[in-house]
């Protein structure tokens, strides 16, 4: 599936001077991708062709309408063709497993809606907790400032696609010591998370105890419903999340942080779990810094 990207002729412009020129760019793919079940369409999503079975399964477990990868029993691609006669891999068929959630209740509520599907309105944080399958609260992982202060920049450095092209978001598991265990580039924020969600079902390894998720951009009311039901105790994001993704962290227990741009951070919920000195036992909430900033790195 060699889509991830395209060539693509353009002129750069320089503004002051008033002069163009023609180049040719890298653009980042978009295309609807169709996840049928039990061969009923159930959702079109924009994503960036890639790693579609794990956005699936990524997808279908935020929704709850999975538990584990067992609850399918195959997927696989159609082979449509576009205008160009090439196939364009658009269609996913999901075959459940017959008495699991997935075959039986799929249409019995609506998907959860967000900012990024365009229709108005949002869950309730009441909803999401109750189908969150694990309790974050138990999760008593530390994370040391001067490991987090490394991860925006371990993050950037292994999103190659948005090298070439600028124009992808990503999503970054991490162990607490720094490890990036997995790493999604997709043009929506959801999906890069919906990618990394669904390589852990793969993997046998959800609930993701003991992870931080590292998202390029805003941290949303989706995103943290997405970790939340993964049971991923830490999310941190390089800009900023809104009112509600910060209600449902923390009525969730997760640790939330927001801006994370070395040498500084914010702390919205769960800064308990954030250490600001390696070995050491001292909270975010002890920083003598500004109201709602904390020092993200080794202090001296």
């Amino acid at each position: 599936m060699g889509r991830l990207t395209i060539r693509s002729r353009t002129s750069r412009l320089d503004l002051e001077l008033g002069t163009s020129g023609t180049r040719v760019d890298t653009l980042a793919v978009e295309e609807p991708l169709q996840i049928e079940v039990a061969g009923e369409p159930l959702t079109v999503t924009m994503r960036t062709p890639g790693d579609d079975v794990e956005l699936a399964l990524g997808f279908l477990h935020a929704e709850g309408l999975l538990t584990s990868a067992d609850d399918v029993v195959a997927m696989r691609h159609c082979t449509d063709v576009g205008p160009d006669g090439e196939p364009t891999y658009n269609l996913l068929q999901v075959a459940p497993r017959p008495g699991s959630r997935l075959a039986g209740e799929r249409v019995a509520r609506p998907f959860t809606t967000t900012s990024a599907c365009g229709v108005c309105g949002s869950a309730s944080v009441d909803d999401v907790l109750a189908r969150v399958p694990a309790p974050l609260h138990e999760d008593d992982v530390r994370l040391p400032a001067a490991v987090l202060a490394r991860m925006p920049d371990a993050l950037r450095a292994a999103q190659a696609a948005f090298e070439r092209t600028g124009g992808l978001h990503a999503a970054g598991l991490f162990d607490p010591d720094g490890t990036l265990r997995c790493l999604r580039e997709d043009v929506g924020r959801h999906n890069a998370v919906d990618k990394v969600v669904g390589w852990g079902l793969r993997e046998g390894l959800l609930p993701l105890r003991g992870s931080v998720l590292v998202v390029s951009g805003r941290a949303s009311f989706e995103l943290v419903q997405k970790a939340a039901m993964a049971g991923v105790p830490v999310l941190a994001a390089v800009s900023a999340p809104s009112s509600l993704a910060v209600s449902l962290a923390r009525a969730s227990g997760m640790t939330l942080l927001g801006f994370v741009r070395p040498p500084r951070a914010n702390a919205y919920a769960g800064e308990h779990r954030l250490v600001l000195e390696e070995g050491g036992g001292r909270g975010l909430q002890e920083a003598p810094d500004p109201p709602g900033w904390v020092p993200v790195g080794a202090r001296s």
